[in-house]
């Protein structure tokens, strides 16, 4: 049996916009035949492939046709513009996860250097490295920055190079909690900063330093700008990249808790296994820029 185009496309909508009557206003049909196609696709697979939640999500069955969706959408698009010649191209959505710090550094300037006639428009998500690649094996994104060098089921992996981090503080911050030495016992009871709950660097580094394992009272901001800002206002310690620690440091606004233990994230860049000419092009671009930026 083959499967529906229609009823792919509509799967893809639902799980991209988050629910049924979503995908409807997209695709410019009632959200009773997104109903339909999604259960005529369903019963096709034999699998519940929608998890009717809020937003709606890809159980484990439909990870793997979501992926099939937009790839066919992608092969398509492509052939048509083919087919039609140039400068009658149309607009492409690329769905992609990416770790925040390489967001706040290295990453836009690698999304700016694919060809502007490729004309695709990008779908950037941010988790943390340690888990983007989730993203990725449940088919939303196509392609994704993560510290998991084992390819997804479907992709390819390859070494983008690695983030290096040190851990920071206010001068004033630095000699009120560790006058006496960055001791365990000072570690244990300054505040630190966290990205978020999936964020566990800060414990790496405790762990790397101290051989214990330490939980300080955390701060948690999950802004990369407003951390580094926290950071300088004096309201806790943190890793910071290098990319960025440098200038605070030579400036004075960052002082280093402990000068030579860095940390050094390695990452990959994890994609579609299959050939289109968007994604080589995205690849591309974010191999180069990684290789000329990361460590």
């Amino acid at each position: 049996m083959s499967l529906d185009s229609a009823q792919l496309e509509t799967f893809a909508a639902v799980v991209r916009e988050g629910s049924f009557d979503a995908a409807a206003r997209v695709l410019n049909v009632t959200p009773s035949a997104v109903s339909q196609r999604i259960k005529a696709l369903e019963q096709a697979a034999g699998q519940v492939l929608v998890r009717r939640a809020r937003p709606c999500q890809a159980t484990e069955a439909g990870a793997p046709l979501l992926r099939l969706a937009g790839q066919i959408a992608l092969l398509e698009r492509e052939a048509l513009d083919t087919a039609r010649g140039s400068g009658a191209g149309t607009w492409t959505r690329a769905a992609v996860v990416v770790n925040a710090d390489s967001l706040a550094t290295w990453f836009m300037p690698a999304l700016a250097a694919v060809p502007p006639e490729l004309r695709l428009l990008f779908d950037i998500h941010q988790d943390d490295q340690e888990h983007t690649a989730d993203l990725l094996r449940s088919g939303t994104v196509m392609a994704a920055v993560t510290a998991q060098n084992v390819p997804v089921q479907g992709c390819r992996s390859q070494r983008l190079g690695a983030m290096g981090y040190r851990a920071v503080a206010a001068p004033a911050m630095f000699a009120t909690w560790f006058a006496d030495g960055v001791t365990p016992r000072a570690l244990a009871d300054a505040p630190m900063l966290v990205v978020n709950r999936k964020d566990r660097l800060q414990h790496r580094f405790l762990r790397t330093l101290t051989r214990r394992e330490l939980d300080p009272p955390s701060h948690y901001v999950p802004s990369v700008t407003a951390f580094e800002e926290a950071i300088r206002l004096g309201l806790g310690w943190g890793m910071v990249p290098d990319l960025v620690a440098d200038a605070d440091l030579a400036a004075g606004r960052y002082r280093e808790l402990s000068p030579g233990s860095r940390l050094t994230v390695p990452l990959y860049w994890q994609h579609w296994r299959f050939d289109a000419q968007a994604l080589t092009a995205l690849t591309e671009a974010v191999r180069t820029v990684a290789a000329a930026t990361l460590r």
